[in-house]
């Protein structure tokens, strides 16, 4: 049922690295690390890993090798079976790897060194901190230009992490590519940076300094929940909604 098979063994699509009390996801391999469900159980498995290895001056930064971040939804693999189906299922598996990340007891920065589109983008606003490379890629909800509603739950989270309503129509209206400057100046991200290398040197140096400050890793979390407690109820109202269909399959 899953894609992305080597015989009986299942391709390794990410990896974890700890720098001290720093936790660095990457998602391997010079693909578009479309988010199936081998790539998004990969990322759960290390989420569970961090949260059991967190301590008082952790934090998570999520990047990707090649040029791009995360081209989204697996679209050939849904369509290569039954359609509706898989969509359902990546669906809920993306919005499993979104809670984990919101309810993780520490700061998360995407380092975005490619290309985020879609499902990938979501996947990215994630992250407490966006930062992103200058001299390639962009951030696409590519949904208007390829004939797909956009879910709900990616509105919610566009909605609490990008405060103009100008801005989240050129997103969500206008399908617009933002490059890294046009992304700073609309405040979808907190830096842009020369190159993939500077963009994860600052981020493992903003994640070195939020460590300093040696939350209680439970009180940060809580406090995220708090503040995005919108887009956690349209994920979990968007699961009731999956399960109830699911069942009728």
């Amino acid at each position: 049922m899953f894609p992305r098979k080597e015989g009986s063994r299942i391709k390794k699509m990410c990896t974890l690295e700890k720098r001290g009390s720093i936790f660095i996801l990457t998602l391997t391999g010079d693909g578009e690390h479309r988010l199936n469900p081998n790539l998004l159980n990969s990322i759960r498995s290390s989420l569970r890993r961090v949260r059991h290895e967190a301590a008082t001056s952790s934090a998570l930064i999520t990047t990707a090798h090649g040029k791009f971040f995360s081209n989204g939804y697996d679209l050939a693999w849904a369509q290569s079976g039954s359609k509706l189906e898989r969509m359902t299922l990546m669906d809920d598996l993306l919005r499993s790897v979104v809670s984990d990340l919101l309810s993780l007891p520490m700061p998360t920065i995407a380092a975005v060194t490619g290309h985020a589109s879609a499902a990938g983008y979501a996947l990215a606003l994630a992250h407490d901190y966006v930062l992103m490379r200058r001299d390639r890629g962009f951030l696409y909800m590519s949904e208007l230009d390829i004939g797909l509603v956009i879910p709900a739950w990616f509105v919610a989270l566009l909605g609490a992490k990008v405060g103009s309503p100008a801005a989240l129509r050129r997103i969500v209206m206008a399908a617009a590519k933002l490059t890294a400057e046009e992304a700073l100046r609309l405040g979808v991200v907190e830096s842009a940076h020369a190159s993939a290398a500077e963009t994860i040197e600052a981020a493992v140096e903003l994640a070195a300094d939020l460590g300093k400050r040696k939350w209680e890793g439970h009180v940060y979390a809580q406090n995220r929940k708090r503040l995005l407690c919108g887009v956690i109820k349209a994920i979990e109202d968007t699961s009731e909604r999956n399960s109830e269909t699911t069942s009728r399959l």
